[in-house]
């Protein structure tokens, strides 16, 4: 799907649909009306300035199913004016990145008046998100026809309307014709690109030069609001003044230390009465396989393990609905506190659930054989169960769907744009993707059973490689035909997850340590005092890890010459920022408002481009 950003998109039936809406069947007319005049009516009536239309007429509503999707698109001047109150960063003409201004728009890299291709399709979808986000309450007290959906000044309509169950859903739409590029450069064929091997470090520094190009390093950070789930006593804001629910401090500790955290660590102590049943499970086949001796036994062995692989994987997932609950009954202001506190519980819980065992094993049985047989069961058995889980089952349902649309599209009318309705009629069935934080968790875990004890076994490392080649691969399968286009969540990093990884290099450069010091070649030099090769392998622990905490150091996070375009760029800031003062007393004696302002340039821009069509019509004739 081609991306028009024509100005003149002003009739509903000719826009381009960026992205869909979808109302409950039960929705009553005099809702959906108010919904549409609030989209599509101008900003300072408190509108979003908005495209929409419905995906079928009248007529089609009679006949067919999918009766209350909605089409959502914008204008180009809606789309330019939001890059720029987004703080949209795009590449300038000197190569430095900035942030998108409409006065400075012929300043930028690639920028025409009649370009259709200077805002990315992805970049369009967030500037509409964002808008549709930004529509407030006002003098509404309640939703049109709902008496029960209280509204409160200055609070987001969307995720209202969401949380009452109005709109089911808002998704963008995937770009075929993107799509089918893809297809040839991310699953249809293998290739070897350059990766980060060392995702620490250097990982710092590929992230810095990506999310510069990308625009997100020095993208303005929005303000947060309380997110969608935060309930309280109605009250004043004191930063914004806004009314909106406020909930003391002191109660989400108490829910916090006096019920999450009592509640993790049974979780935890569950955790480890499994494990104690999976080790009495492999002594049991231990002694069958040497009382007998025969094949079958042999095989035998790794029953337990595979069993105790799965029930890990199901106790995972069981543990990660909990801990969502417990975290949203905690009742967190911010999306930002959910997301820590929950990476946090998760975190504990599938360190402890994944790697005790091999801790117990290492340590505490110190039976290297049954480590390496464990480790490597419980990492193969892992992957085969994220590849099914994540990426067959998944296609195979999305396939099965895809003949159902088929068949009901062959028997649309004629008159009926067949190709738009199967598209958005088969997006809104596909899966929906939750974010990244599965697959910065599977990344994790996999991270830990290649590390935390790769002297014992080598070999996982190379397991892993080998299921990362289709992991990468079924990924973007997955990511193209399997879940809905996601909206693209601009970030300078990868949070807290680069916390998580750090700390996991630190416990694997001591558990190498400690494992190298109990083997056997190892002991042989030292038959006599123990105590040396303690205090040894101590000396060695700690200076692997002071050498790791001096490359952290020496190594910047940033390249130089981001650095300098950086510094650059906060230079300018200041400059600007000192010439504010003059520029703000010539604006008062002008007697236009911001809005009066806002209005008269997007006059302007239509006015000009009104003229530019003009006189390319008068050249064809």
């Amino acid at each position: 799907m081609k991306v028009t950003l024509s100005s003149l998109d002003t009739c509903e039936s000719s826009f381009t649909p960026l992205v869909v809406l979808e109302l409950a069947q039960d929705v009553k007319e005099e809702t959906k009306e108010w919904l549409k005049n609030r989209i599509v009516s101008k900003k300072e009536d408190g509108g979003a300035q908005l495209l929409f239309r419905p995906l079928l007429n009248k007529y089609e509503k009679e006949t067919l199913e999918n009766q209350n999707l909605y089409l959502v698109g914008a204008s180009k001047i809606t789309l330019l004016l939001g890059a720029e109150a987004i703080g949209l960063v795009k590449e300038c003409n000197d190569n430095t990145m900035r942030a998108f201004t409409y006065g400075t728009r012929h300043n930028f890299k690639d920028f025409d008046d009649d370009n259709n291709d200077f805002l990315t399709m992805a970049e369009c979808q967030f500037i509409i998100k964002h808008e549709l986000e930004n529509l407030r309450a006002r003098e509404e007290k309640m939703i049109p026809g709902y008496p029960q959906a209280k509204l409160y000044p200055g609070k987001s309509l969307l995720r209202r309307l969401l949380t009452s169950g109005i709109v089911i859903q808002v998704f963008p739409l995937h770009d075929n014709e993107a799509l089918k590029k893809l297809e040839d450069s991310w699953y249809t064929r293998f290739t070897l690109k350059y990766q980060p091997l060392v995702i620490l470090e250097v990982w710092k520094r590929g992230c810095a030069r990506m999310t510069y190009r990308w625009g997100t390093l020095v993208m303005k950070r929005q303000f947060e609001e309380p997110r969608p789930g935060f309930h309280g006593v109605l009250g004043i804001n004191p930063v914004t003044g806004r009314e909106e629910p406020l909930y003391p401090s002191y109660k989400r500790q108490l829910r916090i230390y006096l019920v999450s955290l009592p509640f993790v660590c049974l979780c935890l102590y569950f955790s480890l009465y499994v494990m104690m049943i999976y080790f009495d499970m492999e002594a049991w086949a231990l002694s069958l396989h040497e009382s007998s001796g025969s094949e079958w036994t042999s095989i035998l062995l790794y029953v337990p393990s595979i069993i105790y692989a799965i029930v890990i994987e199901i106790m995972n997932r069981l543990y990660r609905y909990a801990a969502e609950f417990l975290t949203s009954w905690e009742n967190h202001r911010l999306e930002s506190a959910y997301q820590n506190h929950l990476i946090l519980k998760v975190l504990v819980f599938n360190f402890l659930n994944c790697f005790a065992s091999l801790f117990y094993i290492a340590f505490v049985l110190r039976d290297m054989k049954l480590l390496r047989q464990s480790l490597a069961t419980l990492l193969i058995t892992s992957q085969i169960l994220n590849q099914i889980m994540e990426s067959l089952l998944p296609y195979w349902l999305q396939k099965k769907h895809h003949v159902q649309v088929k068949r009901k599209v062959q028997a649309l009318k004629a008159d009926i744009d067949a190709t738009l309705y199967e598209q958005v009629v088969l997006e809104k069935e596909m899966g929906t993707y939750l974010g990244t934080f599965d697959d910065y968790l599977e990344l994790f875990l996999q991270f830990g059973y290649v590390s935390l004890f790769s002297c014992v076994y080598p070999l996982a490392a190379a397991f892993a490689v080998l299921n990362n080649f289709t992991e990468v691969n079924s990924d973007a399968l997955k990511m193209c035909r399997v879940l809905k286009r996601p909206f693209s969540e601009p970030s300078a990093n990868i949070g807290v997850w680069q916390l998580a990884f750090e700390t996991m290099s630190v416990i694997s450069v001591v558990t190498n340590c400690a494992l190298i010091g109990m083997s056997p070649q190892v002991n042989a030099l030292f038959p006599e005092s123990k105590l040396d090769l303690i205090l040894i392998v101590v000396a060695v622990e700690h200076a692997l890890l002071a050498l790791k905490f001096i490359l952290a150091f020496a190594i910047p996070d940033k390249p130089r010459h981001i650095q300098m375009k950086l510094a650059k760029l906060e230079f300018e800031s200041l400059e600007a920022l000192k010439r504010q003062p003059s520029e703000n007393i010539i604006e008062e004696k002008a007697p236009f408002t911001k809005e009066a302002k806002r209005e008269n340039q997007m006059k302007l821009m239509a006015q000009n481009l009104k003229e530019d069509s003009r006189e390319g019509n008068e050249e064809e004739a």
